[in-house]
């Protein structure tokens, strides 16, 4: 890891900074990665959550309009597919 301290450097750092300024900067390093991970737990979280919302709205539209919106899982052919074109030029 490029900038990473080998021993002989830390050791050399910790003997030309203060004591307040070694703990310091070690105290940094672990609550930064304890931070970043807490961040990673609460973004897969929220992603499970949304992508469990979007399947039941998925399923509620699937059975509510089953020839528009086939079943989740379901293949679709490619004559199945609308494009934005096509839904714009039966708007019109």
């Amino acid at each position: 890891m490029a900038g990473a301290l080998n021993p002989p450097e830390s050791s050399m750092l910790a003997h030309l900074a203060p004591p307040v300024l070694v703990e310091a900067v070690q105290r940094w390093a672990v609550e930064s990665q304890q931070r970043a991970r807490r961040n990673a737990m609460l973004a897969a979280t929220e992603c499970v959550q949304r992508r469990v919302e979007r399947e039941d709205v998925e399923d509620f539209f699937s059975a509510r309009y089953p020839s528009r919106f086939p079943a989740r899982g379901v293949a679709q052919r490619p004559a199945d597919v609308v494009s934005p074109d096509t839904l714009r030029r039966s708007q019109v």
